[in-house]
């Protein structure tokens, strides 16, 4: 699936109803699932307690505060991509402190053509981060078959009188045998 067929949920929080019309312009295009928009720092916060979103633009300030902790709160989560858009002054020191929590950070003001950019950099991002996920879930089923194969082992010690060597051998084969994994086998022997 190419990037142009990917989907993302976005939310928005900025107090700025300009940001606010021009960010509805840009995220109108499909690829855009979900977009919310927020105008403060607890209603963001609401907002993400109800949704994991793959992309936050954060306007600072907001009524509420900067918005620093909520960036870092929301890039924390490791499926989120947070970008703080903060003004060209303060750039240099807030891209300094927070690019080590991979917050994307940009100097406003800023034209339409690099928040277009930016977004684009977010999904790629956000991307990479889809395959850590993946990769994650599969070593956790992989874990849980183990610790499956592990308890059927034991359960074939205690019951059949089977040394480990040979219990590990059962599952092997009966696994081979129906051409399943050994997890399945595992399942077998624990409901029995």
């Amino acid at each position: 699936m190419s990037l142009k067929e990917k989907s993302y949920s976005v939310l928005v929080v900025s107090a700025s109803q300009n940001f606010i019309t021009n960010m509805h312009d840009l995220l109108s295009s499909s690829k855009y699932e979900t977009v919310k928009y927020t105008a403060s720092i607890s209603s963001a916060k609401r907002a993400n307690i109800e949704k994991a979103y793959d992309i936050v633009l954060i306007d600072t300030p907001l009524p509420d505060g900067t918005g620093d902790e909520l960036a870092i709160d929301l890039s924390t989560d490791e499926s989120s991509i947070v970008m703080m858009l903060v003004h060209y002054d303060l750039y240099d020191e807030i891209h300094e402190n927070y690019s080590k929590y991979g917050i994307f950070v940009a100097p406003k003001p800023i034209s339409n053509e690099l928040l277009t950019y930016s977004l684009n950099w977010l999904e790629s991002a956000r991307e990479r981060t889809r395959g850590y996920e993946k990769k994650t879930l599969s070593i956790e089923d992989k874990m849980q078959e183990i610790r499956l194969v592990n308890q059927a082992k034991l359960l074939l010690i205690t019951d059949k009188g089977m040394n480990e060597d040979e219990a590990h051998k059962y599952i092997s084969k009966q696994a081979m045998d129906k051409c399943v994994s050994k997890g399945v086998i595992a399942k077998e022997i624990l409901n029995k």
